[in-house]
């Protein structure tokens, strides 16, 4: 080892989903919204002013901010943006992660979270999930130094209770603890409404999934004023210009089309509705998803061998190479179209 490599921080990188280059292929593995975002967001794009995009965009993140607190009915001071909830997220943990104790978060869960705990230098424990993969709050009782975990869960689906989300809550007054609601828009109850009873809660939402926006990298925290200060303050320590003028404009002009924003996330519901019934008529098992994806097993056919299967059809879905669940396969919700060439194509190889 040569002498400044002793010195070099090393972690196991996140690994994210593939991003192939084949023409004509069905993507429904990292999910990504099948719909466009709202027209809306096309008109403010081609609405910018040029002379935006040679000055820095507003540190302060304004109309986005704006636009958010007043979807949510909350107050501007609690609400802080980022560069995708990634970027939040990572955020949030240089900022309330700071303990001895270790933070907790569930075993099947995000695998960020493991990283940024690791580049933080954060002491973490996994909690097991039980046999059903659905979180026992009772877990989550012991001294901690913060929790995070995401509801819906990815990349099972599955949604906690509001009750056993406050049970945590109560049960950790001196921790943070943060609620992860990336898919919260596809058939769950946003724990926002928690907001005012308990000042240890950050909610995190994306633009990724239910706005269509993945390739604009937009997400938000939810949090007391105080709590939010804390994220500015490091924000403004780390890098004061985090997202850019198109973002910003993009993401405030997807916030004020509720009605587009109801319309595509509907439609996402009712194919993965529609999706299930089918693939469980082949045979396959899973727990109902309150997300824009399935988390699916066969009982007589490995899920590595599906994957390879459905990608040498041009179909890409995501698998795990990881203990309890590396005989499932994550599956997006794509359009009607997508999903029945799916649909076909598991069929012959389940015959």
């Amino acid at each position: 080892m040569k002498a400044w490599e002793k010195n070099i921080r090393r972690v196991t990188p996140y690994t994210p989903g593939e991003q192939p280059k084949r023409p004509g292929i069905i993507k429904l593995n990292t999910n990504e919204n099948p719909y466009p975002p709202s027209p809306m967001v096309e008109q403010a794009l081609k609405a910018l002013d040029p002379a935006a995009l040679r000055r820095y965009p507003d540190p302060t993140c304004a109309k986005l901010t704006q636009a958010l607190a007043e979807e949510y009915h909350l107050d501007p001071e609690q609400v802080f943006t980022g560069v995708g909830s990634d970027d939040v997220l990572a955020m949030c943990f240089m900022t309330f992660f700071n303990s001895e104790k270790p933070l907790l978060f569930p075993d099947i869960s995000y695998s960020f979270y493991e990283v940024w705990a690791e580049l933080f230098k954060i002491p973490f424990q996994k909690i097991p999930l039980d046999d059903q993969f659905q979180i026992r709050t009772e877990d989550y009782f012991e001294s901690n130094g913060g929790v995070i975990f995401p509801n819906p869960n990815a990349p099972t689906g599955q949604l906690m209770e509001q009750s056993s989300i406050e049970e945590i809550l109560i049960a950790n007054p001196d921790s943070i603890v943060i609620v992860d609601e990336a898919y919260i828009d596809f058939g769950g109850e946003s724990a926002l409404h928690f907001l005012n009873q308990y000042d240890n809660l950050v909610v995190v939402q994306t633009f990724s999934k239910s706005r269509s926006l993945a390739g604009m990298r937009i997400g938000a925290a939810f949090a007391s004023k105080e709590l939010i200060k804390y994220l500015n303050d490091v924000k403004y320590s780390f890098n004061s210009y985090t997202m850019s003028s198109a973002a910003l404009a993009a993401g405030e002009a997807a916030v004020r089309d509720r009605a587009y924003f109801e319309e595509t996330t509907q439609r996402i519901i009712r194919t993965r509705e529609r999706v299930s019934g089918e693939l469980r008529a082949l045979g396959f098992q899973f727990a109902d998803s309150y997300a824009n994806f399935l988390f699916v097993t066969h009982p007589r056919i490995p899920a590595q061998q599906l994957f390879e299967k459905l990608k040498e059809a041009g179909i890409y879905v995501r698998y795990f190479r990881q203990p309890r669940i590396d005989n499932y396969l994550r599956i997006t919700i794509g359009t009607d179209e997508e999903m029945d060439a799916l649909v076909r194509q598991l069929a012959l190889l389940t015959k």
